[in-house]
């Protein structure tokens, strides 16, 4: 309330003083063009004269005025805000900054794609000894051999030859009452036979389970004493039997021996087939 009786006093003063200015030109008008004074201070003339020519401006305020003949109005209200001008020009780069604190590490990202193989390194040192291994099985355990000969002529057409003079067989694994060899450890064997021919022709056959396998014949040239042989690999199961014996007639039993002519029948294991168990790792 305060406020605005401040506001209605001051429109009041300047209205009085904007009609104070307008009689004060008023007299001025009026007044002849050279006014003579004087004052209480002797002689002294104080001349007044009107302002000549057709601009002069008789309505510009006496400097010599009280000041409440010339004070100004209440100021009026404020214009408004005007637009934002243009941006300015970028500035120049200011000097570089302090290093900043190290931040925190990032999230862990995907794995890559796998690279290619790298060249490879150069030789390492040489490692240290193994442990001993376990005791393996006897290699007694996977023997089997044999060779036998003849002490007199074969007799028999069409059967076993018994070869009834040892030179090895330790495992017994040749029979010479059969005239056989029987297989007890299954693998691959050799077999080979050296025979002495002599007054006739001879026709001798290896048999593997009663089936011919090969055959060897000699033909016998007189006073002549010849030699008929073979050898073979087979792969016997257990069990299996292998011999030799004169294929056909009398005619081709010309198998011969005595003390200074030989007639021989030898064979070997060469490997024997292990089971998986029993190998070692």
């Amino acid at each position: 309330m305060k406020l605005l009786w401040f506001v209605f006093g001051i429109l009041l003063i300047g209205q009085l003083g904007e009609g104070q200015n307008e009689g004060l030109v008023k007299e001025k008008l009026e007044e002849p063009a050279v006014n003579e004074q004087t004052e209480g201070r002797g002689d002294v003339v104080i001349k007044v004269e009107e302002p000549e020519g057709p601009g002069a401006d008789v309505s510009q305020p006496d400097d010599r005025q009280p000041c409440a003949m010339w004070m100004g109005g209440v100021p009026g209200t404020p214009g408004h805000s005007g637009k934002p001008g243009r941006d300015g020009r970028d500035g120049r780069d200011g000097p570089r900054g302090e290093k900043g604190d190290k931040g925190e590490p990032g999230e862990k990202g995907d794995p890559g794609e796998k690279g290619d193989v790298g060249p490879a390194g150069p030789r390492g040192f040489p490692g240290n000894p193994g442990l001993k291994g376990t005791r393996g099985e006897s290699s007694q355990s996977y023997h089997s051999a044999f060779s036998v000969g003849l002490s007199e002529i074969v007799s028999a057409n069409n059967l076993p030859i018994r070869f009834n003079k040892f030179f090895y067989n330790d495992q017994h694994h040749y029979d010479d009452v059969s005239g056989k060899f029987r297989c007890n450890l299954p693998g691959v064997y050799f077999f080979t036979y050296h025979l002495t021919v002599y007054t006739k022709d001879a026709k001798i056959s290896l048999y593997k389970n009663d089936k011919a396998i090969m055959f060897t014949y000699d033909q016998y040239q007189e006073d002549n004493v010849d030699q008929a042989s073979g050898s073979i690999i087979l792969r016997l199961e257990a069990g299996d039997e292998v011999w030799l014996q004169v294929y056909g007639d009398e005619t081709v039993g010309g198998v011969y021996a005595d003390n200074t002519n030989d007639s021989t029948f030898s064979g070997f294991l060469l490997y024997p087939d292990i089971p998986v168990p029993a190998r070692r790792r």
